[in-house]
């Protein structure tokens, strides 16, 4: 299979940092699921494991709309944490489980190119092109890519031109896994799913309701980004889940057809 081939991978999966323990199955879920022929890409966080190294150099984490500031040093500590040892963590435990796994960066092969976002939040980017190239020839090698969300500043004229860049990982993979025009993407985390204001997993969402529920403030912090970014997948990709990973199996059963949390669709689904 050529490197440049139009491959469809059917799965995109977002791990966030927090489902990562040894309670949980999703590594284990992802190995068997190449095992069965399914080759998942996979885009991690790592965000408390930053915020714990910037403490330990002294810098106390800032946020704006949920969003790291990110200055030089910061950035520094941003890149060695998603792309060293979260990452290569990731890899390692996939590899121990007897899975095939290759770690990146969205920096490797220009695979996630951005701008600055916003001047007042330093090195946090805007994702504005991603080259599927990289993940295609991984994929075509039978290996799961496991990503770390960090980019390069677009080339340009620009004083940031080729810089690194700190992105949000639920963006990035929403903007991956439309690039990509995957089967479905699914997002990890560490709630059962999208709740309605009496605090109930909401089962399905239509793209207006989630923008109801945004504007009520009932979609609120950290699942904003991960709505929006299964809203922009949705442009082509057929569908986006938002699970408990801490729930045993929740990988596998979503793809065996028994899905928990919540699915978002388009309205006209």
């Amino acid at each position: 299979m050529s490197p440049d081939s139009p491959l469809h991978p059917t799965l995109v999966v977002k791990i966030g940092g927090s489902v990562l323990s040894s309670q949980d199955t999703t590594l284990h879920d992802l190995v068997d699921l190449q095992r069965q022929g399914t080759i998942p890409v996979v885009i991690h966080g790592g965000g408390q494991v930053i915020s714990q190294w910037m403490e330990k150099q002294g810098i106390i984490a800032n946020f704006v709309n949920g969003l790291r500031v990110t200055d030089a040093p910061s950035m520094e500590i941003v890149a060695a944490i998603l792309g060293g040892l979260v990452n290569k963590n990731l890899v390692a435990s996939i590899q121990r489980l007897g899975g095939k796994a290759l770690g990146m960066s969205g920096v490797d092969g220009g695979m996630l190119q951005a701008e600055i976002l916003d001047p007042e939040l330093g090195f946090v980017g805007r994702i504005i092109r991603v080259d599927p190239a990289p993940i295609h020839q991984t994929l075509a090698g039978g290996y799961i890519p496991v990503i770390a969300p960090v980019a390069i500043h677009a080339i340009d004229s620009s004083e940031h031109s080729g810089a690194l860049l700190n992105v949000n990982g639920d963006t990035a993979a929403g903007e991956i896994a439309r690039e990509l025009g995957a089967e479905s993407m699914v997002f990890l985390t560490d709630v059962e799913g999208v709740m309605d204001s009496n605090r109930n997993v909401v089962g399905r969402l239509t793209a207006a309701q989630v923008a109801d529920l945004m504007r009520s403030g009932t979609i609120a912090g950290g699942m904003v980004p991960k709505v929006e970014a299964c809203l922009r997948a949705l442009e082509r990709v057929r569908v986006a889940q938002i699970l408990d990973g801490r729930r045993s199996r929740a990988l596998l059963d979503f793809v065996e057809g028994h899905p928990s949390g919540t699915r978002i669709d388009q309205d006209d689904v």
